[in-house]
């Protein structure tokens, strides 16, 4: 008998089927959230635990005898402590490449976005400035053409290759940028030398401490005041304040962010704050991968790492 505990179903959204883990256990127990105190209530008799960002520490784990098989849903293992883990003889599952086709066309939506001006001609036609204008459009806002743009990509996976993919639709010319951290041995070129011929930089790497600030007042020195900043992969791979302080000054063309370092930013952010002046600004709330199809996603590769789980603890 396999009893799972799904410990913060509601940050899987409306609407998801979990029918396909029900299947692969004996009893399921689905629970909106939970606090790491909740969590160790309800996996005192669990031998699978399904988890999203609840915290799973060390100390959690250790009064946790029974169980044996951790599933985040998502990515990131951040939340778990993995040498416990390790240590208790706890299995650890995530699940990738779950939301490529979300996460790609959110990242297009915003570059596209940037390029057009949105935010700041529908600030405009909010104002009543079209309706004043003496002319039949608005233009005070150069709007760039993607077609022979150069994108600059951090993150070679299977997001970015899929970004990448799309953007050369647009016709633009894309280059991926050496790893950070490893370029002596990497034979794809710097990001420092990239900066200064880069129209737009999209990042889909980790947050680390080689990427950490990546982006930042040095780099973004060198770059074309027409630059275009998209981060859909981790809060803290740009200096946002820097990047903020670059786009107020004009030194970069847009700034757009799906990620901040701390989520949800309870105590606020310098970028919510400037989202009500006049700039060329992006703040997504985190929902990349929101789209129905990649949360079922997590699901579905939740179901099948359980499968793989069982079949590999079986007897041969």
């Amino acid at each position: 008998m396999l009893h799972a505990v799904m410990l913060d179903a509601k940050s899987m959204g409306p609407q998801i089927d979990v029918s396909v883990i029900q299947d692969a256990v004996s009893q399921l127990d689905v629970h909106d959230q939970s606090s790491t105190q909740e969590a160790l209530e309800r996996l005192a008799d669990a031998d699978i635990a399904l988890v999203n960002k609840v915290v799973l520490d060390g100390e959690t784990l250790k009064q946790l005898p029974r169980l044996r098989l951790i599933c985040v849903m998502a990515t990131g293992l951040n939340n778990i402590d993995l040498d416990a883990a390790k240590a208790l003889g706890i299995v650890v599952k995530n699940v990738n490449a779950y939301g490529t086709a979300s996460v790609s066309q959110h990242t297009l939506m915003l570059i596209l976005t940037l390029a057009n001006r949105l935010p700041l001609y529908q600030r405009e036609v909010a104002s009543g400035a079209w309706q004043r204008s003496e002319f039949f459009c608005l233009q005070d806002h150069p709007t760039l053409q993607l077609a022979g743009k150069h994108l600059v990509m951090v993150g070679q996976g299977e997001l970015g290759s899929e970004v990448a993919r799309l953007a050369d639709a647009f016709g633009m010319r894309v280059t991926f940028a050496a790893r950070p951290g490893n370029e002596a041995n990497d034979t794809r070129p710097s990001l420092d030398s990239l900066m200064p011929e880069a129209d737009i930089i999209s990042l889909h790497c980790p947050l680390n401490a080689d990427t950490k600030h990546l982006i930042n007042q040095e780099r973004l020195a060198a770059a074309k005041s027409s630059l275009l900043v998209i981060n859909c992969a981790r809060g803290g791979i740009i200096d946002e304040e820097a990047a903020l302080d670059a786009l107020r000054q004009g030194s970069i063309g847009g700034l757009a962010v799906d990620v901040l370092p701390t989520e949800p930013p309870r105590d606020g952010h310098p970028l919510l704050d400037a989202l009500s002046e006049p700039l060329n600004l992006i703040v997504t709330p985190h929902n990349a991968w929101i789209t129905p199809e990649a949360r079922q996603n997590i699901i579905r590769l939740t179901a099948d790492n359980i499968a793989q789980w069982k079949d590999a603890s079986s007897p041969a």
